[in-house]
C-alpha cells in the first residue's frame, strides 16, 4: 500500500494540528493498556472478568473518540453563539446536583439520567460552558466596553456552585478563568478583585458549613490536608501503596500487565492511574506521559498566537489548561506532593462522563487549528 496515499486520506479526515492528534493517540493507548492492568482488581471484586471492565472502557474512549471527530469539524466560532446557553443549563444543573444528585464515595456530584440509567458528572458539563463563555466575553471586550461583572459574576457563580462537592475541580477552574482574564488584558485590578472575591466566597462557603455539614465538605478538605502534612492515618493507606507502585517501577518498569499495587490501591484505575503506569513503565513512562501533557499545552500556546480571532485563542487555551492542569494535579497526588483530591488522569483514567467531554475538549481545541490552518476562522462569525 502507498503510504503516501494513506497519509493524504488520514490527512484529510484528520484535520487540524497533527501532533495534538498524535498526542491524543498515545494517550488513548496508554489508557487501554493501563485500565486493563489496574481494573484487574475491581473485576475480581465484583466478581467478574476483567475483559469486561476493558470493553466497557474501549466503548467509552471510542464513543469519546466520535465526539471529538464531531467537535473538531464544527466551526469553533459556533461555541461563542452556544456558550452563553450553555451556561444557562450549567446553573440549574449545578443546583439540581446539589439537592438530589447521586452521591457517590461521600460526594454529591452526579446525576442519573431517567430511563437510562447512566450517572452524569455535571460539573464537567459547567466548567466546559464557564470556558467557553469566559472566552467569548473576553473576546468582546478586545472590540467593545463589556461590563465586568458579565464576566466575574458566572465565574464566581459555577465555581461555588461546584466547590462544596468537588473543590479541586473548582480551584482548577477558577485558576484556568484567571489565566485566561490575565492573557485577555484585563486590568490587573479587576484580577486581583476576582481573587478578592473568590476568597471571600469561600469564607461564606466554610462558615454555611457548619449549617449544611452533609453538601459542604469542609470535614473532608480538613482532614486531607492534616493527613497531608501529619502523615497520620486516613488516606494514607492509599498514599504508602502508591509510593510502593512508584518504587516498584524503577527506571524501565516491570512491564505491561505486571502491576501488583493495582490490587491494593482502591482507585488504581482512575485517581491514581498515574502510579499504575509508574509501576508499568518505570520513569521512562511517567516522563513520556508529562512529555505528552506538555507537548499539548505548547501546541496549544501555539494556536494562541496564530488565531486570528481572540475567541479562538482563548477557547483552545481555556480548555487546554483546564486538562494540562487536572493532569498535573493527578500527577502530584500520586507522587505525594499535594493531598489527595480524587481528580482522574484526563483521556487516560477510565470513566464516563470525564472522558466524553475530555474528548469534546480536544475535539473543539483541534477545531480552532483546523480553521486556523485552512484560513476559515472568519467564516461562522
Amino acid at each position: 500500500m502507498n503510504f503516501e496515499y494513506v497519509r493524504s486520506k488520514l490527512g484529510a479526515l484528520l484535520q487540524g494540528d497533527k501532533v495534538i492528534w498524535l498526542v491524543i493517540t498515545f494517550l488513548a493507548i496508554f489508557s487501554v493498556l493501563t485500565v486493563y492492568s489496574s481494573a484487574e482488581a475491581l473485576a475480581l471484586r465484583n466478581g467478574v472478568q476483567t475483559e469486561s471492565f476493558l470493553i466497557k472502557h474501549i466503548v467509552l474512549l471510542s464513543a469519546s473518540m466520535v465526539l471529538m471527530y464531531i467537535c473538531h469539524i464544527i466551526n469553533y466560532m459556533r461555541y461563542a453563539r452556544w456558550s452563553t446557553i450553555l451556561l444557562v443549563i450549567a446553573i440549574p444543573l449545578l443546583l439540581y446536583t446539589s439537592l438530589f444528585g447521586e452521591t457517590i464515595n461521600m460526594a454529591t456530584r452526579w446525576v442519573r439520567i431517567p430511563f437510562i440509567g447512566i450517572t452524569f458528572q455535571t460539573s464537567d458539563f459547567a466548567k466546559m460552558a464557564l470556558i467557553m463563555y469566559v472566552a467569548r466575553t473576553l473576546s468582546l471586550m478586545q472590540d467593545r466596553d463589556v461590563s465586568l461583572a458579565e464576566l466575574i459574576f458566572p465565574v464566581l457563580l459555577i465555581c461555588a456552585l461546584i466547590a462544596p462537592s468537588d473543590l479541586s475541580n473548582s480551584l482548577i477552574l477558577f485558576f484556568t478563568c484567571l489565566v485566561l482574564m490575565f492573557i485577555g488584558r484585563v486590568d490587573m485590578r479587576n484580577v486581583l478583585s476576582l481573587v478578592m472575591l473568590g476568597v471571600g466566597l469561600f469564607a461564606i462557603l466554610i462558615i454555611m458549613a457548619d449549617f449544611f455539614p452533609d453538601a459542604i465538605r469542609v470535614d473532608t478538605w480538613i482532614s486531607r490536608l492534616n493527613e497531608f502534612w501529619t502523615g497520620t492515618a486516613g488516606d494514607q493507606f492509599q498514599v504508602e501503596q502508591a509510593k510502593m507502585a512508584i518504587a516498584k517501577g524503577g527506571v524501565f518498569g516491570v512491564g505491561p500487565g505486571n502491576a501488583q499495587q493495582a490490587h491494593f490501591l482502591p482507585h488504581a484505575y482512575s485517581d491514581y492511574i498515574y502510579c499504575i503506569i509508574i509501576e508499568e513503565y518505570g520513569i521512562i513512562g511517567a516522563m513520556l506521559i508529562i512529555i505528552l501533557y506538555m507537548t499539548l499545552l505548547v501546541r496549544c500556546i501555539r494556536l494562541v498566537t496564530r488565531s486570528p480571532k481572540a475567541f479562538g485563542a482563548m477557547l483552545a487555551l481555556g480548555l487546554c489548561l483546564s486538562l494540562v492542569v487536572q493532569a498535573f494535579a493527578h500527577m502530584a497526588v500520586s507522587v505525594n506532593l499535594v493531598p489527595v483530591t480524587g481528580l482522574t488522569l484526563p483521556f487516560v483514567s477510565m470513566g464516563g462522563t470525564s472522558l466524553m467531554f475530555t474528548g469534546v475538549a480536544l475535539g473543539i481545541i483541534l477545531s480552532v487549528s483546523r480553521y486556523i490552518e485552512s484560513g476559515l476562522g472568519e467564516e461562522a462569525d
